[in-house]
């Protein structure tokens, strides 16, 4: 049975007509014609226990809002969700012990109380064993790197030290699921880094089940075996990174450096199925190739025979471009999801 069951589900949200003109805001104010936008349509999705799960769209396409629903703070307007046997916004105080959520953009955090007595409060709050806590905490500490400025208000802290300090809020008492709602963005690279460390290493060892939306998509290269791509509030994708760029981006580049000033590189003929060659000069080949029509080491091999090579590699296509090309067709032919194999 899986941990996180979602069927159906849809959020809609509900503004007045605003009108313009004389008058305009007295009309907009007392009227009763409604604008209905749907920020979630449909979303149907099931998680299994300990599996780390990129849930990904650009802006607006209703991620944030699914996380919000999942943990109970928004009621859908219609459709089902059981997180671990519980509907989240029918029993919020049951549901919230089971769940850590970090939001980029927000803190749980007490805003003028250092980080230490913050996590004391949460602690509390929680009704976590003292013995536990303090080994979580000491665990924290140094998974975070959190020594240094556990002393220190949460309003002076930089946006790294926040947010690694939220991901240790989030984790003191032990939930069974972790919502990541953004928890990389604005932070420097250093910052970044070990928050990767600790989602994995949280997954890994304590068999977390980890929902992680993001916009940095080398997070979901590091991090997720599968993904959930969504967009205007619909599933276009649910399986494996690897399909999805095999699907969409099917081609892979051998780039070549040519020994010598490359200036037979114009007479190179590759007449093999599935091979272009994209790119020439300046001593360099950029071939484009399909890897089930041919293999990689024969077209290497023919390469070679052509020329003297000094340098060799083949380019994987990244699961950004792939995303940016899905987004700014506005391709539905992944639709749908199911197919994880």
């Amino acid at each position: 049975m899986p941990i996180i069951d979602v069927d159906n589900l849809v959020k809609e949200f509900h503004r007045p007509k605003r009108f313009d003109g004389p008058l305009g805001g007295l009309r907009t104010l007392v009227t009763r014609q409604m604008i209905t936008s749907r920020a979630v349509d449909g979303v149907s999705f099931s998680i299994d226990e300990g599996e780390l799960v990129g849930y990904l769209g650009s802006n607006g396409a209703g991620k944030s809002t699914t996380i919000k629903m999942l943990s109970g703070i928004l009621v859908p307007t219609s459709g089902h969700v059981a997180v671990n046997g519980l509907v989240p916004w029918q029993e919020r105080e049951r549901n919230a012990l089971q769940i850590g959520v970090v939001f980029g953009q927000r803190t749980q955090l007490w805003w003028d109380l250092p980080l230490a007595d913050s996590l004391k409060i949460i602690g509390k709050l929680y009704r976590v064993e003292p013995d536990r806590y303090r080994r979580n905490l000491d665990q924290f500490i140094d998974l975070l790197g959190l020594e240094p400025f556990l002393g220190t208000p949460v309003r002076q802290l930089s946006l790294g030290q926040r947010m690694r300090g939220d991901l240790a809020a989030a984790m003191l008492y032990e939930p069974r699921i972790l919502y990541l709602d953004e928890p990389t963005v604005g932070l420097d690279v250093v910052a970044k880094e070990r928050t990767r460390q600790f989602i994995e290493q949280i997954n890994r060892e304590t068999g977390t089940t980890i929902l992680l939306t993001t916009h940095d998509l080398a997070d979901v290269e590091r991090l997720c075996n599968r993904i959930i791509f969504i967009d205007k509030g619909n599933v276009l994708y649910d399986g494996p990174v690897d399909r999805l760029k095999r699907r969409y981006a099917p081609y892979r580049m051998l780039d070549v450096a040519l020994a010598g000033d490359g200036d037979s590189a114009g007479a190179i003929r590759l007449d093999l199925p599935g091979v272009e060659i994209v790119e020439q000069g300046d001593a360099r080949l950029r071939i484009q190739f399909d890897p089930e029509v041919i293999a990689v080491t024969d077209l290497i091999t023919a390469v070679i025979a052509e020329h003297d090579v000094s340098d060799i590699a083949i380019v994987e296509p990244d699961l950004e471009g792939v995303v940016r090309q899905i987004v700014e067709s506005g391709n539905t032919a992944l639709t749908m999801g199911g197919d994880r194999s």
